[in-house]
């Protein structure tokens, strides 16, 4: 099993944060801990981004990783500041190159055939499907396990409490992603007990399916 693959099992989602303020970081990395969602994914869209890697990646039991990165710069940047591994929305041959030779694991983006056929050319077989919903979603999915029964997806886009069980329920989804587990208004607000809450809810539900 590759890196990436191991990592992504660990927790049946995996959420996406936009933490501005880095004070923040701890207790909504403790909060979603406590709750057994111990994959972070910590997207590159604020100035603290870095510095939000390393406070969470204190956290016992947290696997820290770097979301929106989108050259081979940023990759080296986010493997500086301790991040566990790298999510990207697509993939350019410089960044799988970069990420290959610093064999650091990675999750590439895709959201066509050919995009996945490309990522199994450079030996990568765990994926992210992005935008999900706009893409094909679930019955995208559900075609894909015909030709690429080794892949499995990390579905990100549109995914949300509603309807991640349809996506969890297939064989070759491997986790979810997404945003709407800590919303931009509680980090804002810092409102821990919301996230705390919300967490809980999101891995019970997903605890109710077999396969997770």
């Amino acid at each position: 099993m590759s890196k990436i693959r191991e990592i992504c099992s660990l927790s049946p989602i995996v959420p996406v944060l936009a933490v501005k303020d880095q004070s923040s970081a701890l207790p909504v990395a403790q909060a979603l801990v406590k709750n057994k969602l111990n994959v972070l994914e910590v997207t590159l869209r604020t100035e603290q981004a870095l510095d939000v890697i390393k406070s969470m990646s204190t956290v016992d039991g947290a696997v820290v990783g770097a979301g929106t990165v989108l050259n081979p710069d940023q990759l080296l940047r986010v493997i500086e500041a301790g991040a566990q591994f790298a999510v990207s929305p697509g993939a350019t041959d410089a960044l799988l190159k970069t990420a290959l030779d610093e064999d650091f694991p990675i999750l590439p983006g895709v959201s066509t055939a050919s995009d996945v056929m490309r990522m199994l050319e450079h030996g990568l077989d765990t994926l992210k499907l992005f935008p999900a919903q706009v893409v094909g979603g679930v019955k995208l999915l559900q075609s894909f396990s015909g030709p690429f029964p080794g892949v499995v997806f990390c579905p990100t886009g549109g995914v949300t409490l509603d309807n991640m069980t349809d996506y969890l329920s297939l064989n070759n989804v491997v986790c979810v992603g997404g945003t709407w587990l800590v919303p931009q208004g509680n980090l804002d607000e810092k409102s821990f007990t919301a996230i705390d809450t919300a967490a809980q809810m999101a891995f019970d539900k997903a605890s109710l399916l077999s396969n997770v």
